[in-house]
């Protein structure tokens, strides 16, 4: 999911075992538990476009690298702890997270809004934050009691593994088993971005942060947090269950033939549903609200076109990793510059009305080279530049259902 959710998630574990001891210092070092799976985005400055497509919610999402890396960053950890300077450190860390956290606040409080008032408020609520983060780790810096090695392991552990399950709920999928499998898991009941989850885990975590690390109170706020988002997460599958059974009931009444579906939420909300069906030669895509008068998928025919790259090579390296990402779901289409473009259908379009090139969630750019090659000349998600407004404003349109 994205970046802020993980934060607060790894906050939250945190807390939850180290709380007692460090305070608020438990939140910032679960907060980078949290972040450091998506340090994964650094190779891309290594690789190329496609590999680092394939590199992404790879080994630094799985079980191993967070049975491996736990044990080494819980020693850092304690001999840090045995380092005069350590409060700088900490607090340093803790300002940049809560940085993070309140700068998306702001923009997503803006852009629900447009209230200058409501981005002030949280701006001066996040400068208070990092005020406090200044208070605790450095002013109060005594007020502490250091933890053994295994309660180091056990923060660093459950931060980083928490990270990729919670992934493993989304569309994209998550190679929880590498380097042992290239396996993608992905249930996708809860949409990339959803501020719903998010919100409701931030009330109890920044409300536990208010009070001392002695007070159960603490504890218990942090426990509501994570029981509102969790029932969230439960609601979410629930939500998928139905959403599944509305498609293959939309699939019988058109009396397709199916081959495969798949259903997923559209970002920032689980009451807009995309869903894709596969038969041989076409797909049939569409959207469906939980709030739609008629309960099915509006399905639209959209054709494969995988003819389009029957000439690639068996060991295209391009081809091979794009098809695997995409989990066979991609149709082809000739762009208006001559291009070809890939299209991941498990993500569909944003308004599942029309196919044209612009009109894809995830859309991958292709030139065939000289020695019969295929290379990616461009990966391009959400909408094109300069709709983005209209693009949002539709969305939310269409989740109000029709």
């Amino acid at each position: 999911m994205d970046s802020l959710t993980q934060i607060v998630l790894g906050a939250a574990m945190g807390e939850a075992v180290l709380g007692k001891k460090l305070g608020n210092r438990a939140m910032v070092w679960g907060a980078l538990g949290g972040t450091i799976p998506d340090l994964d985005i650094i190779g891309n400055l290594f690789l190329d476009e496609v590999a680092g497509l394939a590199f992404h919610r790879g080994i630094t999402h799985s079980f191993f690298f967070a049975i491996v890396s736990s044990f080494l960053l819980a020693w850092l950890c304690q001999r840090l702890y045995k380092w005069h300077n350590k409060h700088w450190v900490e607090f340093g860390l803790g300002a940049l997270f809560m940085s993070l956290i309140f700068t998306a606040l702001a923009g997503i409080t803006y852009l629900t809004s447009k209230s200058w008032l409501g981005l002030v408020i949280v701006v001066l609520i996040g400068v208070w934050g990092v005020k406090r983060q200044y208070t605790d780790l450095v002013i109060e810096k005594s007020d502490f009691e250091e933890p053994t090695y295994r309660q180091w392991h056990l923060l660093w552990f459950f931060a980083l593994i928490t990270h990729p399950i919670l992934d493993s709920f989304t569309q994209y999928g998550t190679q929880l088993f590498a380097p042992f499998s290239n396996y993608r898991v992905a249930f996708s009941n809860i949409s990339v971005a959803d501020p719903s989850y998010t919100v409701l885990f931030l009330i109890g975590l920044i409300t536990a942060s208010l009070f001392h690390r002695s007070s159960n109170k603490r504890k218990v706020w942090n426990y509501v947090g994570i029981a509102l988002s969790s029932t969230y997460m439960i609601f979410t599958i629930f939500n998928k269950f139905n959403a599944n059974e509305i498609m293959e009931n939309s699939i019988a009444e058109k009396g397709i033939e199916k081959f495969r579906y798949v259903t997923n939420p559209t970002i920032l909300s689980n009451f807009l549903w995309s869903g894709t069906a596969e038969t041989d030669s076409v797909f049939y895509q569409g959207l469906y609200s939980n709030f739609d008068k008629e309960k099915n998928f509006k399905l639209i025919e959209i054709p494969k076109n995988h003819h389009l790259i029957s000439d690639a090579k068996s060991d295209d390296r391009t081809i091979n990793i794009l098809k695997w990402f995409s989990g066979g779901y991609y149709m082809m289409l000739v762009r208006e510059d001559g291009k070809l473009q890939m299209n991941d259908m498990r993500f569909g379009t944003f308004r599942g009305e029309d196919y044209g090139e612009d009109d894809f969630i995830f859309r991958f750019i292709l030139q065939k080279g000289e020695d019969g090659y295929y290379t990616m000349l461009n990966e391009e998600g959400g909408p094109p530049e300069g709709t983005e407004e209209t693009m949002m404003s539709d969305l939310w349109n269409r989740v109000k259902g029709i």
